[in-house]
């Protein structure tokens, strides 16, 4: 992993890649908060995706960033994990 992290910091002395990369950043962020939380609960694909009807290519394919899912989903998701979804609006630096 060192290498990718190598590349990604020099990529990140771009100044139009680093914006449009923090500009992704939210959704990076929900991608990670559903791996974690499937995680946590030790639950695969597979038994989430029985567990809440939405098809296990669907799940790996939110899980890989590949998807953009609706609240309704995601409020899916979390309650198959036995989860709470929570969404908040925080300010922005200097706000």
């Amino acid at each position: 992993m060192t290498d990718f992290n190598e590349l990604l910091e020099e990529q990140l002395k771009d100044p139009e890649f680093r914006a449009e990369y923090e500009a992704l950043e939210p959704e990076f962020a929900i991608v990670q908060a559903m791996i974690d939380a499937r995680k946590r609960t030790g639950m695969t694909q597979k038994q989430l995706s029985e567990k809440t009807g939405i098809a296990q290519s669907d799940i790996s394919k939110l899980e890989t960033g590949g998807g953009n899912p609706s609240l309704r989903t995601l409020q899916r998701l979390a309650a198959g994990m036995g989860t709470v979804l929570h969404i908040e609006f925080r300010p922005t630096a200097g706000n």
